[in-house]
């Protein structure tokens, strides 16, 4: 738990409230009660000043609604005063499970529609909140981070439309390229990245790993996870390694060059434990191309880390990856939607963020340095330590 101790001589921004969207209320149900104990715990000289008022609350999730007319057309409507508060407003743009009626045709919700609705709550609040703040971990349009060829810059264009409404800060994880930040360079823009509950995870589940660079390596799936995978097997005191992808360029492929082969840089892993680290699994195709190719160079376990399981293909992939001893372990955090059905599966893992996202919150209420969040080396060498002694009860951070 954060140290409350931090919090005693400081003053929030303005009373807090969490406005979480139907996208993400799971994840928000459980940051909203995360904050409510970190909350209760704190006892400051000045709980009763005035501009603590609504310091201390049993719930903090703001009351509003996003009904929609039978047309497919919708609205937002806050059913308590915002007027002063310091809104959080969680997103998840990934969840693709919720549904909507237009014209007597039930419509599964899209990215494009959450980004909407988001923006939707920000309009009806505008003008009034102290302070809007936007947390979306999987970054929308993301993937469409940069222009290649006479096509749209979704991303930066959403970013920038966010700030012109109004948004002060902006928070998400393991951006696909953080550098999206420039469209907007006077605004806040904080992206985190999970690597702590990585580690917590998997230590509590394997329980016979040697952390040093004989055993174990951290790979990288290709260019783009390369800056976490080092980090990564640094903190681990791990080796690393890392897959380019080779492409067919003269074909698309689902809006993309089909890969040829995926090629490796890197140390012998023969005999070694490895680690794949990765923002996302999409359809899960390449990560089971580069695991499958790690067996067969006499790897021995391969366990999966990624931010966002999207698993766009479903599961049945990995159910077969699985049965033919392709990976071990399958862990994925729970910032975004995955299919219920994957909790069931033995090979998989979930990294629960909603602790480390409540720490965000009421770090930047208190308009506190977020570096004890954002830099999480010293907590990963202490359960380290915990782990090279024989305990993996890890305290929950």
């Amino acid at each position: 738990m954060p140290n409350t101790n931090l919090f005693e001589n400081t003053m929030p921004v303005a009373p807090l409230k969490l406005v979480v969207l139907n996208s993400a209320a799971a994840l928000g149900s459980k940051v909203n009660d995360y904050l409510v104990k970190f909350r209760s715990n704190v006892n400051s000289v000045y709980m009763k000043d005035p501009a603590f008022q609504g310091y201390s609350e049993s719930n903090y999730l703001l009351n509003f609604s996003t009904p929609r007319f039978n047309s497919g057309e919708g609205k937002a409507v806050l059913n308590e005063s915002v007027r002063g508060k310091d809104l959080f407003i969680l997103v998840d743009v990934c969840n693709h499970s919720l549904t909507y009626t237009m014209n007597g045709y039930t419509n599964h919700m899209s990215p494009d529609d959450h980004y909407q609705e988001l923006k939707r709550v920000i309009a009806a609040a505008n003008g009034k909140a102290h302070r809007i703040n936007v947390i979306m971990p999987f970054l929308y349009e993301g993937r469409q981070h940069r222009r290649t060829a006479r096509e749209s810059l979704d991303c930066a264009y959403a970013f920038e439309e966010l700030v012109n409404m109004g948004v002060s800060n902006f928070i998400t994880f393991d951006a696909h390229d953080p550098r999206i930040q420039n469209a907007a360079p006077l605004s806040g823009f904080d992206n985190f990245s999970p690597h702590y509950q990585f580690a917590r995870t998997l230590l509590r589940s394997a329980k016979d790993l040697v952390l040093d660079k004989d055993h174990i390596i951290v790979i990288s799936p290709d260019e783009g996870a390369m800056e976490r995978a080092i980090y990564f097997s640094t903190v681990l005191g791990a080796d690393t390694g890392m897959f380019y992808k080779r492409r067919d360029y003269t074909t698309i492929e689902n809006g993309k060059n089909p890969i040829v082969a995926h090629e490796f840089l890197g140390n012998s892993i023969k005999g070694k434990d490895v680690i794949i680290i990765d923002d996302m699994i999409s359809s899960g195709e390449s990560m089971i191309d580069t695991s499958r190719k790690l067996k067969s160079m006499k790897a021995k376990r391969v366990f999966i880390c990624a931010t966002f399981g999207l698993f766009t293909n479903g599961l049945e992939a990995f159910d077969k990856a699985y049965s033919e001893n392709v990976f071990d372990k399958l862990i994925t955090t729970n910032l975004c939607y995955h299919p219920p059905e994957l909790n069931k599966k033995t090979y998989y893992l979930e990294a629960d963020m909603s602790k480390f996202l409540a720490s965000i919150i009421n770090f930047m209420n208190h308009d506190m340095s977020t570096e004890n969040v954002m830099t999480p080396t010293k907590r990963i060498q202490r359960i380290l330590a915990q782990y090279n002694e024989g305990s993996n009860d890890f305290d929950e951070q």
